[in-house]
């Protein structure tokens, strides 16, 4: 997670999680060809993973509230400028990359012949300006995962708005709480009218409803976060909060869509608040660096898996262990190469020059 620099070390378990978050994803792209590796239970809760994008939306809320709402309040819409020109640094030159490598692709199967039909050209430059998933297409193409750094390229854009537009830290809890509920049973209801019970579904349609929600959720966690850790807050009434949850959705027959966003808020509410075992476990020095690199594993792990499909797999488009050990290994790779290659340089490069819609005159950092 990228934090400002006086961040309590316990945050680096929010890190952590965002890297096995990641890697949830991953494992759900390529779960079907793993139909002969593992057991049939393994491959249905893999089959789960996309709801990991659910707690990246809740989680982006809480980081960018944490990082960026007092600035905004204390540099009005110059630092508002400024903040815009800081996201689309950090999100769109590994995105760029990683759809060039997608042009590429497509551009070796036209030239040997092969079906190219997932890969529609009309749509390229909605991918390119990362507005894909705002309504524009009927059906994801080129690099899936991108949806979601789509809809959050539309968080980011309200972002500034919502901040200046109350004084939502000084509203009292009941508020805030009330506010919670709207967001969540706003999901909930958008997917119900069109007769959704899971949150996956008609993701070039909904997904934009999934994120916004959400992504305000994570900020009045965040809000909320820091008034409970103020007055002494714990994570284990968060804890027995989301078990509770959880069970009164298991014994009410609620469907995911009701689920997973209140059971998320809960569970990231009460790691954010632990101190102990589960953050240090979570933010131990190997996980921590898995969720920094998560985002080049985020984007990059699709491309790569069509590749690798493409040299290594044969027609039954199954994995032995061995085919696993080396794309889960060349993901990995990727994620670091990438993260110190591309995606830190690129946005410490642009971050130091801004256009001058963006520019003020103190140095910009790096994050």
């Amino acid at each position: 997670m990228t934090g400002a620099a006086a961040k309590p070390h316990h945050l680096d378990a929010l890190t952590g999680i965002r890297g096995i978050a990641a890697w949830a994803v991953v494992f759900y792209h390529i779960r079907l060809s793993l139909v002969d590796l593992l057991p049939a239970w393994t491959i249905a809760a893999l089959g789960k993973g996309y709801l990991a994008v659910d707690l990246f939306f809740i989680l982006s809320g809480f980081v960018i509230w944490y990082n960026y709402a007092d600035k905004l309040r204390r540099g009005g819409w110059a630092e508002a400028r400024l903040f815009l020109w800081r996201r689309f640094a950090r999100v769109w030159p590994l995105h760029a990359a990683v759809l060039g490598g997608f042009v590429g692709l497509v551009t070796l199967l036209l030239a040997t012949g092969r079906d190219a039909s997932g890969y529609p050209l009309e749509q390229l430059p909605l991918h390119f300006a990362l507005v894909q998933n705002w309504g524009l297409t009927d059906a994801l193409s080129w690099n899936h995962p991108a949806w979601s750094i789509s809809t959050e390229l539309a968080a980011y854009l309200l972002f500034p708005l919502v901040v200046m537009a109350a004084r939502w830290e000084h509203w009292p809890r009941w508020a805030l709480y009330a506010l919670l509920l709207a967001m969540a049973g706003t999901v909930h209801a958008v997917f119900a009218a069109h007769g959704y019970t899971t949150l996956g579904e008609d993701i070039s349609g909904l997904g934009l409803w999934r994120c916004l929600p959400e992504f305000a959720m994570g900020m009045v966690l965040c809000i909320l976060w820091q008034r409970w850790t103020s007055s002494g807050g714990r994570a284990w009434r968060a804890a027995m909060a989301c078990l509770f949850w959880f069970t009164m959705c298991l014994a009410w027959r609620l469907p995911e869509t009701a689920l997973v966003p209140g059971l998320f808020f809960l569970a990231l509410a009460a790691l954010s608040l632990d101190t102990g075992p589960v953050s240090r476990l979570l933010g131990n020095k190997v996980l921590t660096y898995l969720g920094e690199i998560s985002y080049s594993t985020y984007l990059a792990h699709f491309l790569l898996f069509i590749v690798w499909k493409l040299l290594f797999v044969d027609a039954s488009l199954q994995l032995g262990w061995l085919g696993l050990g080396g794309y889960l290994g060349s993901v990995a790779a990727a994620s670091v190469g990438l993260y110190h290659g591309l995606e830190k340089p690129a946005q410490r490069w642009l971050n130091r020059r801004p256009p001058q819609w963006a520019n003020r005159s103190e140095p910009l950092p790096a994050r």
